[in-house]
């Protein structure tokens, strides 16, 4: 009987979906008795380019985890979605014509796209590698059914605020309360910066739109101007995240700073629980480190300076106010409110002209060039709390507006980028001499950033203090003259929450006079309407502006046709829609209950699901989703939705697997005729084809200026020899070019290049009359690991594995690559020994007729081999080391076979072991051993520790030291009984020859050894 992967792959599959085998049982149906484990992915955004090799191995890894746990006997929740929403979509859309809500379907789905394209889709894809998903709880972020529940999650931030003093979310409320009785003076919450202080008798005169407007300065959500990062090509603010070196990630567009009036969430709330939160979870080190990197704690003072001529100060956040008197000068972000208004007339110009400059640079690109230096004076001066003394105040794009805020007193005798700013506009007008406030430091190379060692001089007060003392005593002083406070401050900043899209969801806001009003929880969900254009209005606005049907009825609770808008009873509805994050911020509490109409989920199943027990993923998402995640699990906390303060008890990021790129290398032929070279190097025109290709190493030597050797006995060859030639052959950095080729144009596994397929391939049309420097018209590509990507032609589709070898040969090679953790190159030609071992398996249980399995009692060697694999297999799954467990499969069966063991009590267990790597082979070994429900739910093997405990020894028998014969014994006998039989035996009398030793050295379990 022959291992038939296909046929086996097909069969199971069916019976998996029709039988719902990996559906994962409801609280209500599950007693005390069985206990919940929750494994998750990170979902997948559903591109059009569909899933290749590197896409499943997380997921291969979360299934391996997750049919373990069951065979242990959990209740395993292993669900699968689709981040649906996002600008790719839209962008596909907008240069197709098709609706991104149709390319998303079918890039889910599979079928045929507007242009013809055969889309294989997302589900069947991961259907055919045979992942154990329950299926039945699938969630798509942009359906209405999802999304409803995330408009409800933004509703609540809405209708939330932030006490610092009891450091939890309440409701809006609870606030207004305080205000009608006491105003607002005494409360602690997180707010916007500017609140202004006002009694209850003030709050309870104020008009409804008044109190509206100072709320919008409490809520978790709220409206605000904010420095975003617009992409005009794209038409969208983009997060930092979405940006790489200035431009877009999708597109490649120009991206600038810019104000807009936004939704932003206030995520800097939970700064310090985001912070502390990080000791609570198993994350690695790694990523814990990029978040606290991220929130970025820093304990000092907010320092107070006034403009001098001006009503206005600057607010600065500094860590070391114990450096208060040796500030020299002070920068501005070139964003700072402050700017436009300080700036004299004279530097007008200038200032204008740098801020146009540096708006074009994203506040990532200036966080990570630190080599340059450019700035600008404003011509405006600041006053020193203590000495009175001006300091001049400058604008440098190395100051970003929204961290600290966004000023910073510069002290260059402390700091080397202040000290590098100040040398590098030595001399001009408005940068002052550096002051040495540290007491024998020499400051005249580089600045002393140090806080150790430090006894601080020249600071007046401050003088002969050490670090420590200093910034108490600086603290201390500056709240007694009100110019200065102690402070904790974040580095992590509100994250702003419009995106100027139409594929993202909805905001259940409607407008009136101008202020945001929330559509009640009951209208829920406001639908995405149609649109004829995906691209902004002509007069800016976003997509949603050309929308027909995008207002709000009050009276009738439903969307009318926007020209229905009388501000009385029909408002117009938010333009903008969330950002790609809502939805996946919070997906994995809809898996617990995802058909829940009336709620995101029951109380009932977040309490027994609790939080993620393993999360598999990307350490790309380090710091966005994984951040946004834990925000609004801790809000949901809040409020008395989510039952656990973090989503995720345990984070593994998996290695990417890379390709094989395979590389072609072009030498455009161009030639100089001698009687040119001296006048003018002037090129002529031969009857011989002008592109080669050649080696990497030809190439290698053009771009250092030298002809190859191939190159140069190519023409000598085809046009004569070199004495006859009247021209010279150009070789420059510009007369080569190197092009990735698509891996399917190689020879089966080799890296020889099929020529004639290469030569007829569209893709490389201006490359299709090429010459190969050789008869035998054979070219050897060159090959390197790079990133799996389209782009690169060097993406293998599991697909593609899976019909040539079957599903458990595609898993069991990625798992068997190397650690789950680790990067590593993808090569399709070491498939084919996985694919061997999976017969090899095969052939333990049947032979060309037939079942060989049979009932004999297994030997030692048997059990051995057996329990040794169990105890391997078992620490293994659980330390996530899935590559040695592959491994020992091999050892495990190579050994079996060679034992020539056919025995049910050994082969039974074997599968059931093999099921979580190999499901679909193990499934049909445990249906033909004759039984009649899934293996994925049978109890794991248990480990025997006596059938590996060695009961005989097989012991060197030694005379004089040398090793003549062995002999194997039973462990527990006694150095005695050992001589009493090795004296008997036949070849030790041999030895011997009649002779008696003088010694006998015998040490139970080791070594026997006879003497003279």
């Amino acid at each position: 009987m022959k291992y038939n992967p296909n046929e086996i792959d097909a069969k199971w599959q069916k019976y998996w979906a029709e039988n719902q085998t990996f559906a994962a049982e409801n609280p209500e149906s599950v007693g005390a008795e069985k206990p919940k484990h929750y494994v998750l992915d990170m979902f997948p955004y559903p591109s059009g380019a569909g899933l290749h090799v590197g896409h499943p191995l997380g997921y291969i890894a979360s299934d391996v985890y997750s049919r373990f746990k069951r065979h242990q006997g959990f209740n395993v929740l292993h669900p699968m979605g689709y981040d649906s929403f996002g600008l790719p979509a839209e962008q596909y859309a907008i240069q197709t014509g098709q609706r991104p809500e149709d390319t998303t379907r079918v890039n889910i789905d599979g079928g045929v796209d507007k242009e013809g394209k055969q889309i294989a889709g997302y589900r069947k894809q991961l259907d055919k590698i045979g992942f154990s998903f329950d299926w039945s709880r699938e969630v798509r972020t942009s359906n209405p059914d999802y999304y409803k529940h995330t408009q409800w999650i933004f509703i609540q931030l809405f209708n939330s605020w932030y006490c610092r003093k009891q450091g939890k979310a309440f409701d809006i409320s609870t606030l207004v309360e305080v205000f009608a009785e006491e105003g607002n003076v005494l409360v602690e919450a997180v707010c916007d910066d500017n609140v202004a202080i006002f009694t209850a008798q003030e709050w309870n005169s104020y008009s409804e739109d008044q109190k509206e407007k100072i709320l919008l300065q409490y809520r978790l959500t709220y409206l605000a101007e904010t420095e975003v990062n617009w992409c005009p090509g794209l038409g969208t603010v983009l997060a930092n995240d979405e940006i790489v070196n200035g431009v877009s990630e999708r597109g490649g567009f120009p991206v600038i700073r810019k104000k807009m009036t936004q939704w932003s969430m206030r995520i800097s709330a939970y700064a310090e629980r985001l912070l502390q939160g990080l000791n609570d979870i198993d994350w690695s080190e790694s990523i814990k480190e990029s978040q606290r990197n991220w929130i970025g704690k820093s304990v000092g003072a907010l320092v107070t300076f006034n403009v001098k001529n001006h009503d206005e100060v600057i607010e600065v956040f500094t860590t070391r106010p114990d450096t208060i008197f040796g500030v020299t000068f002070m920068t501005l972000a070139p964003e700072h409110d402050l700017v436009a208004k300080i700036t004299t007339p004279e530097q007008k110009a200038a200032v204008e002209a740098y801020i146009e400059k540096t708006a074009k640079r994203s506040e990532r690109e200036r966080m990570a060039d630190v080599k340059t230096i450019s700035g600008v004076f404003t011509g405006a001066y600041a006053e020193h709390p203590f000495t009175k003394e001006s300091i001049p105040v400058w604008i440098g794009d190395y100051v970003l507006a929204g961290y600290g805020t966004g000023a910073v007193m510069a002290v260059p005798c402390g700091d080397e980028r202040d000290y590098a700013f100040a040398n590098f506009f030595k001399n001009e007008k408005g940068m002052q001499e550096i002051k040495n406030i540290f007491a024998n430091v020499d400051i005249s190379e580089a600045a002393y950033g140090s806080k150790d060692n430090v006894e601080i001089a020249n600071s007046d007060f401050l003088n002969g203090l050490n670090y420590k003392d200093a910034t108490k005593k600086a603290i201390a002083e500056l709240e007694a003259i009100g110019q200065g406070t102690g402070k904790t401050n974040y580095r992590l900043r509100d994250a702003v929450f419009s995106r100027q899209r139409y594929w993202g969801e909805p905001f259940p806001v409607y407008y009136v006079n101008g202020l945001p009003k929330m559509i009640d929880a009951q209208h829920l969900p406001i639908i995405l309407p149609e649109v004829e254009k995906y691209l902004p209005t002509e007069d800016g606005l976003p997509p949603l502006g050309n929308a027909a049907v995008w207002a709000w009825d009050t009276k009738q609770n439903k969307v009318v046709n926007t020209d229905l808008v009388d501000n009385v009873s029909i408002f117009p509805l938010e333009l903008n829609t969330m950002p790609g994050w809502a939805g996946s911020s919070w997906y994995w509490m809809r898996y617990m209950d995802a058909h829940n109409e009336n709620e995101f989920a029951s109380k009932e199943a977040l309490k027994y699901w609790e939080s993620v027990d393993l999360y598999i993923g990307g350490s790309e998402h380090a710091t966005g989703h994984l951040l946004y995640s834990r925000f609004w699990n801790k809000f949901l906390k809040d409020k008395g939705f989510a039952p656990t303060e973090e989503p995720f008890k345990k984070l593994i990021n998996q290695g990417m697997i890379l390709g094989m790129s395979a590389f072609v290398y072009v030498y455009l032929l161009s030639t100089r005729t001698k009687e040119g070279y001296n006048k003018g190097n002037m090129a002529i025109d031969l009857p011989f084809p002008q592109k080669l290709l050649i080696s990497k190493a030809s190439y290698e030597q053009i771009i250092s200026g030298i002809v190859p050797d191939e190159v140069e006995n190519w023409v000598e060859k085809k046009y004569g020899a070199k004495s006859e030639r009247s021209f010279d052959i150009i070789s420059s950095n510009e007369t080569v070019l190197t092009r990735h080729i698509d891996i399917s144009l190689l020879k089966g596994t080799t890296d020889e290049l099929n020529v004639d397929a290469f030569r007829s391939d569209n893709r490389y049309e201006d490359l299709n009359d090429v010459v190969i420097l050789n008869e035998e018209e054979k070219y050897i590509c060159n090959r390197e690991v790079e990133k799996m990507s389209k782009s690169k032609y060097n993406v293998v589709t599991p697909d593609d594995i899976c019909n040539e070898y079957g599903a458990d040969t595609l898993r069991l090679y990625e798992m068997f690559l190397g650690p789950l953790e680790q990067a590593k190159p993808w090569n399709t030609a070491g498939i084919s020994g996985v694919f061997g071992f999976l017969k090899k398996l095969w052939r333990l249980y049947f032979d060309d007729n037939g079942l060989i399995v049979n009932n004999d009692e297994p030997t030692k060697d048997n059990l051995k081999t057996l329990h040794k694999t169990i105890k391997k297999v078992a620490e293994d799954i659980e330390n996530f080391s899935f590559n040695t467990s592959v491994s020992q499969f091999m050892i495990c069966v190579n050994e079996l076979s060679s034992q020539n063991c056919h025995s049910r009590a050994i082969l039974e267990p074997l599968a059931i072991l093999v099921s979580s790597y190999a499901p679909h082979i193990a499934e049909e070994l445990w249906s033909q051993l004759g039984h009649t429900t899934s293996i994925s739910k049978v109890p794991f093997p248990a480990f025997d520790e006596k059938h590996l405990i060695e009961s005989n020894k097989e012991y060197p028998v030694s005379f004089n030291g040398k090793m003549r014969f062995t002999i194997e014994l039973p462990l527990d006998l006694t150095a005695a009984q050992i001589e009493e039989i090795i004296m008997k035996d036949e070849r030790t009398q041999k030895q011997l020859d009649g002779r008696t030793p003088n010694k006998v050295i015998i040490v139970p379990g080791k070594i026997i050894n006879l003497v003279g």
